[in-house]
C-alpha cells in the first residue's frame, strides 16, 4: 500500500511517515496543497490522509481534486476540531472517513486498512493464492499452513504480488508500490527483496521470474 500525507506539521508528518512504514506501508509527504497535486499528479496512491489546513490549496480544495479526478482513491481527513460540522462538511466534499488530533498511530493504520479493504471490496480480506495465506491485517503469511516470518519491505512486496492475483509486476511497478518516491529507479533493491523474499517463502518457488517483464506468483514451480 502506498499512501500520500498530507501534514504541514513536520514532525506529526515524519512521525507519521516513519511510523507506517514499520506497517509495511510506504508513505509519501506533502507540507502544503501545491506539493500535494504534484505528487498527486505523477504518483499513483492507494490513499491520501489530508489535513484540512495547509499552505496553499487547502485540504478541502485537494480532496476536491481527488474526487473530481475519478480515481476513487478512499481520502481519511486529519483535523484539530472534533464539531460535526466540520466532519460533515468534509464527508460532503468526499472524505471517506475522520480523524480528530491527537491520535494514535494504531488508530490510523486500523482504519487506512479498513479503507483499503473496502475499497478493493471485490477481494477478501485475507488473500490467499498458491498455497499462501496473506493477512494484511495482522501481518501474517503462511504457505501450506506453515508461519513466515518476514521483513517489512518482503511482506510489502508480497502484498502487491498477491493482489496481482496471478498477473505479471515489473520491477518499476513494484518499486512503486512497495517504496517511496525517495526510492532510486536505478536501485536494484527489488532484485534482492524478490530474491529473499523467495527464500523465505521456500520451496518450490512460488514467486516466478518472467524474463524482462517483471515478477508473478505461481502455483507450480516456475523453476
Amino acid at each position: 500500500m502506498r499512501v500520500l500525507i498530507v501534514e504541514d506539521e513536520p514532525h506529526l508528518a515524519e512521525a507519521v511517515r516513519d511510523g507506517l512504514r514499520l506497517e509495511a506501508i510506504a508513505a509519501d509527504v506533502a507540507g502544503d496543497g501545491d506539493t500535494a497535486l504534484e505528487l498527486l499528479a505523477v504518483n499513483s496512491y492507494d490513499l491520501a490522509v489530508l489535513d484540512r489546513d495547509i499552505p496553499g490549496p487547502s485540504g478541502d480544495e485537494v480532496a476536491r481534486r481527488i474526487v473530481a479526478s475519478g480515481s476513487g482513491m478512499p481520502i481519511l481527513m486529519l483535523t484539530a476540531a472534533d464539531r460535526i460540522d466540520d466532519k460533515a462538511s468534509g464527508f460532503e466534499l468526499g472524505a471517506d472517513d475522520y480523524l480528530t488530533k491527537p491520535f494514535e498511530l494504531r488508530e490510523l493504520v486500523l482504519r487506512l486498512r479498513a479503507l483499503d479493504r473496502r475499497r478493493a471490496y471485490a477481494r477478501p480480506p485475507v488473500r490467499e493464492i498458491g498455497g499462501l495465506r496473506v493477512d494484511p491485517f495482522r501481518r501474517e503469511v503462511f504457505r501450506d499452513g506453515r508461519y513466515v516470518a518476514l521483513t517489512r519491505k518482503q511482506f510489502a512486496v508480497l502484498e502487491v504480488l498477491v493482489a496481482a492475483e496471478g498477473g505479471v509486476v515489473s520491477a518499476e511497478t513494484l518499486l512503486e508500490r512497495a517504496w517511496d518516491e525517495n526510492a532510486d529507479p536505478l536501485t536494484n533493491a527489488v532484485r534482492i527483496t524478490v530474491s529473499a523474499l523467495r527464500k523465505r517463502l521456500g520451496e518450490p518457488w512460488i514467486i516466478a521470474t518472467v524474463p524482462g517483464v517483471g515478477y508473478r506468483i505461481e502455483e507450480g514451480n516456475p523453476g
